[in-house]
């Protein structure tokens, strides 16, 4: 074994102790109810609050990596630019709002507005988009990359260690360990990144080295490239996990302002991303598999115990949003699916009852992530799939939810049908692309829009 190899099963030793040490001594017991499990109690502080959606958000981080090495700059204008827009627009408009609520889901809100068939239509679609599979393949991926393990054992190892605290701790658990992993993330780029400039130069070195395309705004893709995610971008405003942030938000106040200061956490965090995945480019032209840029780049450049240091901050970034995803997926799939459908059914359920179904519907969200992720081999096409379907579903009918405006839950829930089902087959005719010149989302957006507003009754705002 090489030195590099070495540090970095030393690094990452000491980082599955700690996880270890989570499950082991922190969560011995079972959490007291549905509040605790799912929204830890309503008592996350500012730093609680901001560090666990700071990692939670950021876990696709080979993605970002393969992108810039493929594409360049514009990576900070498609996966950084428009989310930050769009997670302003919640926290001011949606935030206090979700925090007031006293809810604990975001089925919970749709049965509120729209009744249960409604709940149970989106809570279908929002399995689907939580669903960590983007994410449980990067961890193969990187898994691969240190070890040289085949890409499925890491996929399935991964996500069953991401899965294992979460089981008893819930979100305490998710938060507990986005604390550190929150750290860790950092520390890896901020030694990355400047010992590349001290190597090799800097912003000239980099002008020099790249190709033409990958300085220019679109990274040569056109604008409708450009264009298309920042539509899916919309998907911030019906984001589960940032529900569920404020949700667990010790006040209103803190929702609101946890959010704006994550984003000033990701603007400096997609600055040193960029550009490790500018320096890949130029250091690494000839990279077989671009989704490798940012480990390889490091094997590349750093001496060999801050390749461990590195791995190991890769590993936490993602590993915080496989666990908040599964998390989420799994109380979607327990309590928001099961849960209500065994209530509707005339079967109603005691709570510890329900969170034994949460906690068992984890091993349910593991296969379907590990199965989406094997399928699919691409992180990008991951996001934008999901993405694309999801987002006509959910957006119209959560923004109208939100701010009060009638409408029938039965429109919603044609109108969750015709729009998923326009974008699903409008991808599946694209071959995962645009068809006709279109992406998926924009007919799906416009048969959203039609059935819920066109012929409707305008609506009148409750508050």
């Amino acid at each position: 074994m090489t030195a590099a190899p070495a540090a970095t099963s030393l690094a990452g030793v000491v980082y599955l102790l700690f996880l270890l040490f989570i499950v082991l001594r922190l969560f011995r017991g079972s959490a007291s109810g549905a509040v605790d499990y799912i929204v830890a109690g309503r008592r996350l502080t500012l730093p609680a609050f901001t560090a666990s959606l700071v990692t939670t958000w950021y876990g696709g981080i080979l993605g970002v990596g393969e992108y810039t090495w493929q594409y360049g700059v514009s990576n900070w204008l498609v996966f950084g630019v428009p989310y930050y827009l769009y997670a302003a627009l919640f926290a001011i408009f949606l935030a206090r709002r979700a925090r007031r609520s006293e809810m604990l889901t975001v089925p919970d809100l749709l049965e509120h507005h729209y009744g249960r068939p409604a709940a149970l239509a989106g809570a279908s679609v929002l399995f689907v988009m939580t669903a960590p599979a983007a994410y449980v393949l990067m961890l193969g991926v990187l898994v691969n990359f240190a070890t040289g393990w085949p890409v499925w054992v890491g996929v399935v190892a991964g996500t069953l260690l991401s899965i294992s605290y979460v089981f008893r701790g819930g979100l305490r658990a998710v938060v507990a360990t986005d604390m550190v992993q929150f750290v860790l993330m950092f520390v890896g780029f901020l030694v990355l990144v400047p010992v590349c400039v001290a190597k090799f130069g800097g912003w000239s070195f980099l002008q020099s080295g790249l190709p033409e395309g990958h300085l220019k705004w679109d990274g040569g893709l056109g604008w409708q490239a450009i264009a298309v995610w920042y539509v899916i971008a919309l998907s911030t405003l019906v984001e589960p996990a940032f529900y569920q942030r404020c949700y667990a938000a010790e006040s209103e106040s803190t929702a609101r302002r946890g959010i704006f200061v994550a984003i000033g956490f990701w603007i400096v965090f997609d600055f040193l991303t960029t550009t490790a995945g500018l320096y890949a480019r130029v250091l690494l032209p000839d990279l077989a598999n671009p989704v490798q840029a940012f480990p390889a780049l490091a094997a590349h450049v750093l001496p060999s115990f801050w390749q461990g240091v590195f791995m190991v901050g890769m590993l936490a970034t993602i590993m915080s949003t496989v666990d908040s995803y599964a998390f989420i997926c799994s109380v979607t799939l327990g309590r928001d699916l099961i849960g209500r459908w065994r209530t509707e059914a005339g079967e109603a359920i005691a709570e510890e009852q329900n969170l034994a179904v949460i906690r068992w519907s984890l091993l349910a969200t593991a296969v379907v992530a590990v199965v989406l992720a094997l399928v699919s081999g691409s992180v990008i096409q991951l996001w934008k799939a999901l993405g694309s379907v999801g987002t006509p579903v959910l957006l119209l009918p959560m923004v109208l939810a939100h701010f009060g405006y009638r409408v029938s839950g039965q429109r919603v829930v044609w109108s969750m049908g015709f729009a998923g089902g326009v974008s699903v087959v409008w991808l599946v005719l694209g071959a995962g692309g645009p068809w006709l010149g279109v992406e998926g989302i924009f007919p799906g957006l416009l048969v959203s829009g039609l059935v819920l507003l066109v012929g409707g009754r305008a609506g009148i705002p409750s508050r």
